[in-house]
């Protein structure tokens, strides 16, 4: 069984994120084990900026709370994970709240994970529960090379629980972002002008 050097915390994470060496790296913490990835590439780029201008649009126009890219978010009752989430939205009554400096001290309502080439399908379900357990109501995992995403939220028994969408689906918000619909087709197809 391998043993952990050691268990960090968010404040370490903050020390971490704060070094000038750590500019370019996402600083991610699960459990109190560390998890570094580098900056993402282009088409996830992309897909950030576009998922989150659909929402910020659709929460602006609704006044229904805020979106974000880039953002630490923790658990006030968990010193041990810290989630970035690609696209986060907080809801009006979330959004409004002072936070401060450092890590938003909650987690969002909606968070969404783009794959990247170098994260496995599985990891990044394992990073959606645990959203789920820290209080994020809903998490969209967007799998570019499959073009795909999936929603995942709470059952009724309150197990955590998927649903694949396919290209010619779309991403709903639920009763977290009401009305809010993405089609996935409209999504990965480049933006005409």
């Amino acid at each position: 069984m391998a043993t952990r050097e050691r268990e960090y915390t968010v404040e370490d994470v903050w020390r971490l994120a704060c070094a000038p060496e750590n500019d370019a790296k996402k600083i991610c913490l699960i459990d109190g084990e560390l998890v570094i990835t580098m900056s993402p590439g282009r088409l996830h780029g992309r897909l950030a900026l576009r998922i989150g201008r659909f929402i910020a649009d659709y929460a602006d126009l609704h006044d229904l709370g805020e979106a974000a890219v880039e953002v630490g978010y923790r658990s006030p009752d968990d010193r041990k994970t810290l989630l970035i989430p690609d696209v986060a939205f907080e809801s009006k009554a979330r959004a409004e709240q002072p936070v401060g400096v450092g890590f938003v001290p909650f987690m969002p309502d909606i968070a969404v994970e783009i794959i990247s080439p170098s994260q496995t399908l599985a990891q990044a379900r394992r990073k959606a529960k645990v959203y789920l357990r820290l209080g994020t109501a809903m998490v969209w995992l967007v799998d570019p090379s499959k073009k795909n995403a999936e929603i995942w939220t709470l059952g009724t028994d309150g197990a955590p629980q998927s649903e694949t969408v396919n290209l010619e689906g779309e991403l709903s918000g639920g009763a977290v972002l009401p009305g809010f619909t993405l089609p996935l087709r409209r999504l990965f197809q480049p933006e005409r002008n």
